[in-house]
């Protein structure tokens, strides 16, 4: 039988991989090398917040109250709907490359913000930590062994991303690459919108 830990990692990863608001910001510091240590301690800090919540019983609240989880999904529509848009007129507008140097120099405060804005105004990150591994976590032996292992998954997911994405680095140096990635992103943004409604 799997364990409680082996278990939390292997879903908590599933879950994370898929790319999204979170992730895509998490690459795009990691590309231009920008805070990425900050960005990544904050993603998996504010994962880590929400799992526990859910394994702690919040996910059982929530389904208690149907008309949250239906809130949460419309919501969460709304705004992938909004940042898909953001991320298509990017890519129209082009102009998007990996300066060597110069440039304006960003402000920490700013990418922090947009960080938890990406993390906490998301109500799809609320459905994947909060209400489906807190609801999966009560089918094992040992929830907190469940939520050490998903995690783990979300930290070691998020260094990962930030770090590993300096090897693209020479790929991104051309606009053309960012246009193709907003373009991907925009594109999974409104797949996922889609699915929360269909499934509404």
């Amino acid at each position: 039988m799997i364990s409680s830990l082996t278990a939390g990692f292997a879903l908590g990863l599933s879950l994370i991989l898929a790319i999204g608001a979170q992730n895509s910001f998490v690459l795009r510091q990691g590309l231009r090398g920008e805070f990425v240590l900050p960005v990544v301690l904050t993603c998996a800090i504010s994962d880590a917040i929400l799992i526990v919540a859910g394994v702690a019983g919040f996910g059982a609240l929530v389904e208690a109250a149907p008309f949250a989880v239906d809130i949460a999904r419309w919501g969460g529509a709304a705004f992938l709907f909004v940042y898909g848009a953001m991320k298509f007129m990017s890519a129209y507008r082009g102009g998007s490359a990996l300066a060597a140097e110069g440039g304006k120099t960003p402000k920490l405060g700013a990418a922090i913000a947009t960080c938890l804005a990406l993390t906490w105004a998301n109500p799809h990150v609320y459905l994947d930590t909060v209400v489906l591994l807190g609801g999966l976590s009560a089918q094992f032996e040992d929830a907190r062994l469940f939520a050490v292992g998903a995690v783990c998954a979300s930290f070691s997911f998020f260094f990962a991303l930030g770090y590993g994405a300096a090897l693209l680095r020479g790929f991104f140096t051309n606009p053309l690459s960012w246009r193709l990635l907003d373009v991907l992103v925009g594109v999974t943004m409104w797949a996922i919108a889609v699915s929360l409604v269909t499934h509404a």
